[in-house]
């Protein structure tokens, strides 16, 4: 038996949301996906018209849905915003490289412009020369500081006043396990903000944070987007990818629970009496710190030291 779409009742269903169970077409698809995203960028006030926007661009499904939406977005409900893709370049070879090419079709393909910033130009390291020193139990460690910070510094080399990055439902709900099962208070508070900010450093936010994983890839798999799938060659140990593996069984059980778990982050409050640590600057780099120099800048310390472990 055919079943129609449950929402316009006239073509056939040929996708069962996993965030909704809903059975629709292809076309109810696209349209409820990127309105719901329209709607958490309105509902969370996002963005201020004439703003410059950089997309974090790694040439993955997430960044690459991303650039598309928001292209497409943006000129739909006129936001009236300047958009630029951002990428980084971790030094990666084999992954990053190959990425770096579909980053830059993307850029021909949206016709925005690309700045591309390398951990090689920025700390005089790549990562094969990080994993060379330290192995591969803490790399990812490095890679995710030093990125956080890239972005920083290519938003400042574009002069945008905002980056958004592609991290989906899936990504914020691993983070919430993950700082749980750290004890990480001062981070499961702030996780799952839709939009973060500090002294000097500039406005971050997260379009997708109520979007699922599976329709980020239903979308770009129908809408036949052209993005780089390999997983990272340093990353099958991360302690990210437990938090993943956990959440995935979850979900198998619960659909909800993706979002259940990031409802719960946004309900946490912590009792005024207990201390948090205070932001601050890095006395070295200027970036924003809780102690006097940043986590880069201890790692990249004891990379230069020789003495990385």
């Amino acid at each position: 038996m055919v079943r129609l779409c449950v929402i316009c009742n006239k073509e056939r269903a040929i996708v069962k949301r996993p965030k909704t169970g809903q059975q629709v077409c292809k076309g109810c698809f696209y349209y409820v996906f990127e309105t719901e995203i329209h709607n958490t960028i309105i509902d969370s006030k996002l963005f201020k018209k004439d703003e410059k926007v950089a997309i974090a661009a790694s040439g993955g499904k997430d960044s690459t849905v991303l650039a598309h939406v928001m292209k497409l977005l943006n000129e739909r409900y006129q936001y009236g915003l300047e958009l630029f893709l951002l990428s980084i370049d971790e030094g990666i070879t084999g992954y990053r490289d190959d990425s770096l090419e579909t980053v830059k079709r993307n850029q021909q393909q949206y016709d925005l412009p690309l700045k591309i910033v390398s951990y090689s130009e920025l700390y005089g390291w790549s990562m094969d020369q990080i994993v060379k020193e330290v192995g591969l139990k803490n790399n990812c460690t490095f890679c995710g500081v030093f990125r956080r910070q890239a972005l920083d510094r290519g938003a400042v080399m574009l002069d945008v006043d905002h980056i958004i990055t592609g991290h989906n439902a899936d990504d914020i709900a691993e983070t919430v396990l993950m700082n749980i099962l750290r004890g990480d208070v001062g981070r499961l508070q702030r996780c799952t903000e839709i939009c973060t900010t500090g002294d000097g450093c500039i406005r971050r936010s997260k379009p997708f944070k109520y979007t699922y994983e599976k329709e980020i890839v239903m979308y770009a798999y129908f809408k036949k987007l052209d993005y780089f799938s390999t997983e990272c060659i340093y990353s099958p140990n991360s302690y990210r990818g437990h938090a993943r593996t956990f959440l995935k069984d979850l979900e198998a059980i619960r659909p909800s629970a993706i979002i259940d778990i990031i409802h719960s982050g946004e309900a946490f409050e912590i009792k005024k009496e207990v201390k948090l640590p205070t932001q601050g600057v890095c006395k070295r780099c200027g970036y924003m710190s809780s102690n006097e120099l940043c986590k880069a800048c201890v790692l990249l310390e004891g990379l230069n030291r020789g003495l990385p472990k």
